[in-house]
């Protein structure tokens, strides 16, 4: 029940925050000395506890009159932060388990398989669990002959929303202690299981320098800054086919009962085509696949804005978008180790900044989920979007089609150019494993 300008707020300044803590738990994580665990793991075992709380008060509603919108601010900035201290290290990690080209990214593999598969259960868990509490649509108000119609939503949202508000708000903190559960599991998984080795970082000629001197080196090395804008305009086009995909199914196909399903065929598809592209990579190069597998959404993408309203062709583009899911979740990620190692060669005597390269990736995914969450709701509210509608004006439906269809087209295509100008190709890839191994 906060105001939506107020919820705008938090959303805004928690994304402000999140941009600040990503390149702080890189330095942090840059200056942290080895211990018994390793470097990365105690960042993942002291911040999981944290991050359980924080979650699960993101979805607690306290009895206080006053104070609501700071309470979700701070919680929420709060969780962002601990997430961060979790996903940068666990990002890393892949540099730190083996030296080797094909294990890393065999284990970059395995790494975004069980993420996306993560991202299907976590949608199912929610989306089941708060699904049952019923939210009816709400009728145009123009039916109701008013001529201020957001005083005809505001009395039916009050009317639907006293009925269901309770259920509605323990359905929330249950899914919350279940996806917290999943959490703890997970993170004990991954502190059990797994063991860094410190040589598999380091070369024996490395001399460590200032954080600063470290974060210029960095950004100003081509092949990782090319390699960040491809991946960013790729990331943005498939968050804004996500972010607005459940309303287009809604909305401009007719299918409010489906889409759920059709999201999930979308996550099981990525998940299972995932070893595909990693054998993919393996025979035909890595920047040839990102040229196959991320192209490869295009025509689909077309097609279900162009063809009538069919439920078995939906179903046929989610599926066939899950493969392009898979291969934009898998090859960026697959590519980054390979940049390290062409920076370790031209500055060998630098070493300790594989977290400032992770955490930059790690922040731009987190930015183009912001910027893309900001361009959907600028487009919608200004097309005239009706929240809980049962139906929405045409603006709307044109609007859906082009944030599905048509800049996401445009994103794909411009990502891939970016690409082409990326320099590690195969020979590229081969040189410089020759070369680490000689300056070992």
């Amino acid at each position: 029940q906060v105001d939506a300008f107020y919820a705008s707020i938090i959303l805004f300044a928690g994304r402000v925050w999140d941009a600040i803590t990503d390149p702080m738990v890189g330095f942090f994580i840059s200056k942290t000395s080895w211990t018994r665990f390793g470097r990365l793991m105690p960042w993942i075992m002291f911040s999981t506890p944290f991050a359980i709380i924080s979650y699960f008060l993101i979805w607690f509603v306290p009895d206080i009159s006053t104070g609501q919108v700071m309470w979700y601010l701070v919680f929420y900035c709060a969780f962002q932060t601990l997430v961060t201290c979790f996903h940068v290290p666990y990002s890393a990690l892949t540099m730190f388990i083996s030296r080797e080209q094909s294990e890393r990214d065999s284990a970059t593999a395995y790494r975004m398989t069980v993420e996306v598969l993560g991202t299907v259960l976590g949608t199912a868990i929610q989306g089941q669990i708060v699904g049952k509490v019923d939210t009816p649509c709400i009728g145009s108000p123009f039916f109701f002959g008013l001529s201020n119609s957001s005083v005809a939503m505001e009395e039916l949202n009050m009317t639907h929303d006293t009925e269901s508000l309770t259920d509605t708000r323990n359905a929330y903190m249950i899914a919350a202690g279940v996806i917290g559960g999943l959490y703890v599991l997970c993170a004990l998984i991954l502190v059990l299981g797994v063991k860094e080795r410190r040589e598999s970082s380091e070369l024996q000629s490395d001399e460590p320098v200032s954080f600063f001197q470290g974060l210029k080196l960095v950004m100003n090395h081509g092949p990782y800054i090319k390699l960040i804008a491809g991946f960013l305009f790729t990331s943005l086009a498939f968050m804004l086919l996500e972010g607005n995909f459940a309303l287009f199914c809604t909305y401009t196909l007719g299918f409010r009962n489906e889409f759920q399903n059709i999201l999930l065929a979308i996550m099981l598809s990525a998940t299972l085509t995932i070893p595909f592209w990693q054998w993919f990579l393996t025979r035909f190069g890595k920047k040839t696949a990102v040229y196959v597998g991320i192209s490869s959404a295009i025509p689909f993408l077309i097609a279900v804005v162009v063809l009538d309203s069919n439920l078995f062709v939906t179903y046929v583009v989610a599926v066939a978008a899950g493969i392009s899911v898979a291969a934009a979740f898998l090859l960026p990620w697959s590519m980054l180790p390979d940049v390290i190692d062409d920076f370790k060669l031209q500055h060998p005597s630098s070493h300790g900044h594989e977290a400032i390269f992770f955490s930059f990736y790690v922040f731009f995914t987190k930015f183009t989920a912001g910027v893309s969450l900001g361009i959907s709701t600028l487009s919608l509210d200004f097309a005239g979007y009706q929240t809980r509608g049962c139906s929405q004006p045409g603006q709307v439906n044109f609007t859906l089609k082009m944030l599905v269809s048509a800049v996401p087209v445009g994103l794909i295509l411009l990502s891939l150019l970016l690409f082409k100008l990326y320099p590690i190709d195969e020979e590229k890839r081969r040189k410089n494993k020759k070369a680490l191994q000689d300056l070992r």
